[in-house]
């Protein structure tokens, strides 16, 4: 069983679906896909408006097989005994046998929707590009009720995500046969996401999500060997006068985040007031061993913070970089160029343009890929979706299901998080992915406190639920007391 979910470009799925058609007699795979997009049309009605029959599903529908896909769907609805209107947006490239099968079972062609309790998005496939077109911009606007989008909201970018004009927003996406760039990247526009299973044969995907349980099977956790030093000691060179919190922040999070040791450069007495276990040292010779190091959060750009990062950078450990080191960087990027050891990069979209001497742009994936592809990197670029790529691997992705994160300071608890993984020995890519992981499960836990409703929070709180998060993980990849090392017995 893979511990990823694998999301596909356009052309691999066109691929793929070539050789399905060899296997399948013709048409089969879109009665396979409008099959399933009606059975989640029926859910969904049953959930909103307590029936089926009688109820009204409108259909926008575009030209090509995805207003096929929304056609049949139609018919389909029509033989559970919903009332089914179509308005074709281009009618004269409408898919011909589609609607013949619907006008054939009693749905009607519209030039506007009236009273609908739901509607099928069907005006562009994943083959479209750009933003909605006037006619279809005028229909979308008018509508009220919940939209359910066939296999991508129309509008956005099926590779990337963005949207650079009208588009729509859906409640649910329908997914054919495999998970598509735009399903991590863009989930605020798709909605729920309910992938239809059509029969594709899909190779490795170039893009992936860690499976939630694989990254709490993957957490280390101590065994009847270890010890403090053999579960990872993490060094944080973090904090300084000026941001005495990021010490903190980022230092408490590679405590919470792992059983290993932490040890801690610089001056800040809070940290230790807070976090009593870590052991200090005014200097990075002095610290002692460690087994990978996070640098550069609130650590200042002076001369100072310069030659503390050199010297982390220097050595052969893995090295997380963050913040202030970010901006060290773009300034002098040979100090991590092709360096041999794992280096791990964090930087928001203001901190990528720094070092890139560019904007992200819409295609966060490609840019990502190119920054560490260039500079022989792990880079993790933040965000609702946070793009983690490494040369010559699958790049991941991981959409954090919300914006609770969004705070001063949460990217310390990040860095901590991924350094404490590393120190592990965990792989960069995965130590980054499975870190945002948790990151992103924390917040949530603190802005909802087990309530219906979120409120904000700051990254105190967070850091206080990456324990929790961990737990969570865990539990779902089968955790136990007894893969824990046991239970003390009573």
């Amino acid at each position: 069983m893979s511990d990823r979910r694998g999301y596909y470009t356009v052309d691999e799925v066109r691929a793929a679906e070539a050789e399905l058609f060899t296997r399948v007699p013709a048409g089969t795979p879109m009665r396979r896909a409008a099959f399933g997009l009606a059975g989640v049309v029926v859910d969904e009605l049953r959930s909103r408006t307590g029936g089926v029959v009688g109820r009204a599903v409108g259909l926008l529908v575009g030209s090509g097989d995805n207003g096929g896909d929304a056609l049949w769907a139609g018919v389909f609805l029509r033989r559970r005994g919903v009332r089914v209107t179509a308005v074709l947006l281009n009618p004269e490239r409408a898919h011909e046998e589609g609607l013949t099968a619907l006008r054939a079972a009693g749905g009607r062609v519209v030039d506007r929707l009236d009273s609908v309790d739901l509607v099928i998005d069907g005006i562009v496939g994943i083959s479209g590009r750009g933003p909605l077109r006037p006619g279809a911009v005028e229909v979308v606007a008018a509508l009220n009720v919940p939209i359910i989008s066939v296999d991508l909201p129309s509008g956005v970018d099926p590779e990337t995500g963005a949207v650079d004009g009208p588009a729509v927003t859906a409640e649910v996406t329908v997914a054919f046969g495999a998970y598509k760039p735009v399903h991590a990247l863009a989930v605020p526009r798709c909605g729920r996401i309910v992938l239809v299973p059509i029969g594709l044969r899909l190779p490795e995907a170039g893009l992936a999500q860690l499976d939630p349980a694989a990254v709490g099977a993957g957490w280390p956790v101590p065994g009847p060997a270890d010890d403090k030093y053999s579960q990872g000691v993490t060094g944080v060179c973090a904090g300084s006068a000026k941001y005495p919190g990021a010490g903190v922040l980022c230092t408490g999070a590679a405590v919470a985040a792992t059983s290993g040791m932490v040890r801690y450069v610089g001056s800040d007495a809070e940290v230790l007031e807070k976090f009593p276990e870590v052991v200090a040292s005014s200097s990075i010779s002095e610290t002692g061993r460690v087994q990978a190091w996070v640098v550069g959060p609130g650590g200042g750009t002076d001369s100072g913070a310069r030659d503390r990062l050199a010297e982390v950078l220097g050595s052969d450990l893995p090295v997380l970089v963050d913040a202030d080191g970010l901006t060290i960087l773009s300034e002098e990027p040979g100090l991590v160029r092709g360096r041999a050891a794992p280096t791990v990069l964090t930087p928001h979209a203001g901190e990528f343009a720094r070092l890139t001497g560019s904007a992200v742009g819409g295609d966060r994936v490609g840019a990502v890929r190119g920054l560490a592809e260039d500079w022989g990197v792990t880079v993790l670029l933040k965000g609702r979706a946070t793009i983690i790529a490494s040369p010559g691997k699958a790049t991941l992705v991981n959409d954090a299901g919300g914006d609770w994160a969004a705070t001063p300071g949460s990217g310390d608890v990040l860095s901590g998080i991924i350094g404490a993984l590393l120190a592990a020995g965990r792989e960069a890519g995965w130590a980054a992915a499975a870190g945002a992981r948790v990151h992103a499960l924390a917040a949530d836990l603190a802005a909802y406190g087990g309530q219906e409703a979120g409120a904000p929070i700051s990254a105190m709180p967070l850091l206080g639920h990456v324990r929790g998060a961990v737990r969570v993980l865990r539990e779902i990849g089968g955790g136990s007391a007894e893969r824990g090392g046991g239970m003390a017995q009573v």
